[in-house]
């Protein structure tokens, strides 16, 4: 049925549909102009009138994956809640049971979404900003993180999400099939002799299998850490995707593993589940216990196959004493590498003169700040990059 035949009472719902496909798209659905077109037709087969059948049609035609049917839901609350002609029906027709839950965790990145002008409104404001993006795309490469304001975190949430991680290889003990490979496969090639009856001979050749080293992250969650390692939460979200490899874990009284949490595929959901897994967020610091924890029960499970280890902490700790000493040299014998990760370094006179800092770091291979995009962007290439010739090479970069 064609478009342009809508009811004169739907004209308006066809200009909701494209204002919510709209909100959508910048929620981060992804909604073309064919989805717009069917969800359109579509709603010319049931009856108008009824906010549950559209809700059913709409998420029908617009929720492609299972990950996007909280934002949905989320997105059609807000943005039909107004509409005049179902003032009268928001009590009278019961919407699904999944509709009427608890916001998810987008729920704020779905009001952002529907608060943006439409495309054909650009102010003068915002052509000014337009104009001003580049500077403050630099001041914001610079800016602590704790010194942002909520627009600016959006900001950078947004950056993170956009960081990817090269594979940095790490060769193991297998081997594959490889015309450029320095070993010979002796099966291959008696094998491929045998339909010449020996007279040609076809070389084949194997060479070493290449892997991502696995990445293991355990951040502080203390009330001092607590705004970094939740930005720092989203870099590991984007960086999950392209390394299947990467465990996580948060400490602040207590060690959690939040690995599977972290999974998911929305990174506000994935965030919103680690914070109801941990029962101490923003709490005390208890770094010795906390590694002592991880060594007995997970050392072994994932610091296998040269695991590289991001120690996400401040070192303040309240109970310094030989055992931190012992656990984070038991740590770094059993990975490859042990990269320090202190947002106090973006002080330029840093000096380690706490008792905690000062039994770590003899124990890491790399000391780099975290506070700022620079400092990431930095991060990025030490673990893309081959580790360093010498042992320990304490790096002090504050960027």
């Amino acid at each position: 049925m064609a478009i342009n035949h809508l009811a004169p009472e739907t004209g308006q719902m066809a200009d909701n549909v494209v204002g919510f496909a709209r909100a959508l798209r910048a929620a981060g659905i992804p909604v073309g102009p064919g989805t717009v077109i069917d969800a359109l037709n579509a709603l010319q087969v049931i009856e108008i009138g009824n906010r549950a059948d559209v809700f059913t049609t709409l998420q029908a035609v617009f929720v492609k994956r299972h990950e996007h049917a909280l934002i949905f839901a989320q997105a059609f609350a807000l943005f039909f809640r107004a509409a005049e002609e179902w003032k009268h029906m928001l009590d009278s027709v019961p919407l699904p049971d999944h509709a009427r839950k608890k916001p998810p965790p987008a729920s704020r990145r779905v009001q952002e979404a529907l608060s943006q002008p439409r495309m054909n409104e650009v102010p003068q404001v915002q052509e000014q900003e337009l104009r001003l993006s580049v500077s403050d795309r630099e001041v914001l490469q610079k800016k602590d993180f704790a010194q942002m304001s909520a627009a600016e975190i959006a900001a950078v949430t947004r950056a993170i999400a956009q960081m990817r991680l090269p594979q940095a290889e790490l060769r193991t003990r297998r081997y594959q099939p490889d015309a450029r490979g320095l070993r010979l496969d002796m099966r291959r090639t008696l094998r491929g002799s045998l339909r010449t009856g020996g007279d040609i001979i076809d070389i084949h050749r194997l060479g070493r299998i290449d892997k991502p080293a696995p990445i293991v992250a355990l951040l502080d969650i203390s009330g001092s850490m607590s705004e970094y390692t939740r930005l720092f939460l989203h870099f590991l979200h984007a960086i999950t995707d392209a390394r299947k490899r990467v465990s996580v874990f948060l400490f602040g009284t207590r060690l959690t593993n939040v690995t599977r949490s972290l999974r998911a595929r929305d990174p506000d959901e994935a965030l919103a589940s680690c914070s109801s897994t941990v029962q101490d967020w923003a709490g005390g610091t208890r770094i010795a216990t906390s590694l002592h924890t991880f060594n007995k029960l997970w050392g072994r499970r994932v610091l296998g196959q040269g695991a590289i280890v991001l120690l996400i902490s401040d070192g303040l700790e309240r109970e310094a004493d030989t055992k931190l000493a012992f656990e984070m040299d038991r740590l770094h014998r059993s990975c490859r590498r042990l990269i320090w990760l202190n947002p106090l370094l973006r002080y330029g006179g840093f000096e380690a003169k706490a008792q905690g800092i000062k039994m770590m770091l003899p124990h890491v291979d790399e000391f780099r700040p975290v506070h700022n995009l620079s400092s990431m962007e930095g991060l990025i290439a030490a673990l893309s990059s081959a580790p360093p010739p010498h042992h320990r090479s304490l790096i002090r970069s504050a960027a």
